[in-house]
């Protein structure tokens, strides 16, 4: 049984709370209006162990199935109040079952549902939140529902596609931290306690390899607390606006890296602004909210800057050309939006191709970044080969002498 916190108004008109036992939140619900109970708002009272320090996080690609189920509820007539009870019901997220039911209360108090979800910032982003309050004054509710799953979901494939790119050159890079691990601790003392037992002159790889093993094993606290120091330090810059700054601003110069972020963020700019200009968002505000949904300080200033310009009657396509940051292609096809009146098609379109040309770029990133990590590790890893095998060979050829 799950304890519920309710307030309700008796026959007399005045509320009334407490604490009532039920199997499920309707069942609790039905329990309070057989005692003529009214006005009924019940939530879960949540114990110390389903409290928000356990409760499961609820990622991008709930949002994805919730934004996806809710329009189809809608668009297939179903009352918003119910569609929003049947989706909270079927959750099997516990955060987001608590979220929805929340949801539906403010529902049943008179609220929109962008208020509603207004009050979950860390589940919606602002963009979501901006363009689902301008489809419920337009009226496109369902709509707008469907084009934000197919935007999360891209972002998602996006995402996606970068982390299964990765898995190989990663694993590759840690089985062969792991060999050389094994090498320096177990493999090669045991190897110098045997040359030195010989009194042979080494080759220098294998000097220099041993000499690498003994700093290693002498002084790993000391590199271990270089290296806590240097995160420690970085991580405290980050908390400042201009590390931030500095940190995007060396990503975006990196080679190959650098380019393929540039196109992430014109993809996504533009995307987020094409949605929300579709959905009657005013473009100010709505530049304003894609240009705080990047998150890289170097486009978020610039752009900053385009939305001062803007405002002073300067367009858009040319204070973005203005920036170095956007591409000549996607400031063309903007200037033909604005010039033609179709500036949120437009966006689509740019979005689209640059979506494209994004996903060129992440296959070329990967594939530059797979055999750089095997050919540093195949170095690494060769080294420690040539080494015990020069002494080897080495000791002998001094033995026959």
């Amino acid at each position: 049984m799950t304890r519920y916190a309710y307030t309700a108004t008796d026959l007399d008109g005045e509320l009334t709370r407490g604490v009532a036992k039920a199997t499920d939140r309707n069942a609790a619900e039905m329990a309070l209006f057989e005692r003529q109970l009214r006005d009924i708002r019940v939530t879960e009272k949540k114990s110390f162990l389903k409290s928000e320090l356990f409760a499961p996080r609820v990622k991008r690609v709930a949002v994805m199935h919730l934004s996806r189920q809710l329009g189809a509820f809608i668009r297939a007539g179903l009352p918003l109040l119910d569609a929003v009870h049947s989706l909270g019901a079927e959750a099997t997220n516990s955060s987001v079952r608590r979220m929805m039911e929340q949801v539906e209360d403010g529902l049943r108090g008179g609220e929109k549902l962008s208020d509603c979800f207004n009050r979950h910032p860390k589940i919606f982003p602002e963009f979501y939140r901006g363009i689902l309050r301008s489809a419920e004054l337009t009226g496109e509710l369902d709509i707008v529902l469907t084009q934000l799953a197919k935007y999360l979901e891209r972002d998602l494939e996006a995402r996606r596609k970068i982390k299964s790119a990765l898995i190989y050159p990663m694993v590759i890079a840690l089985m062969s931290l792991v060999t050389i691990t094994v090498l320096a601790a177990y493999v090669l003392p045991k190897f110098k306690v045997f040359f030195a037992s010989l009194n042979a002159e080494l080759p220098l790889p294998t000097r220099m390899l041993l000499a690498a093993t003994d700093f290693l094993t002498q002084w790993w606290w000391a590199l271990g607390i270089g290296l806590a120091t240097i995160v420690v330090v970085v991580a405290a810059g980050l908390r400042f606006e201009l590390g931030r700054h500095l940190r995007d601003r060396l990503v975006l110069r990196t080679p190959v890296l650098g380019s393929t972020v540039r196109f992430a963020m014109v993809e996504r700019f533009c995307r987020i602004l094409s949605s929300m200009v579709g959905a009657g968002v005013p473009l100010p505000e709505a530049l304003r909210v894609a240009t705080d949904s990047l998150r890289n300080r170097v486009f978020m200033y610039a752009l900053w800057r385009t939305r001062e310009a803007m405002l002073e009657g300067q367009g858009l396509a040319g204070p973005l050309g203005a920036t170095g940051l956007f591409p000549n292609t996607a400031v063309q096809m903007m200037r033909v939006g604005e010039e033609t009146g179709t500036l949120d098609t437009q966006l689509e379109v740019t979005a689209a191709y640059y979506e494209g040309e994004l996903d060129y770029k992440i296959k070329k990133l990967t594939a530059l970044f797979e055999p750089v990590v095997i050919i540093i590790m195949g170095i690494v890893v060769g080294f420690v080969a040539v080494a015990l095998v020069s002494a080897m060979y080495g000791i002998f050829n001094q033995v026959d002498i």
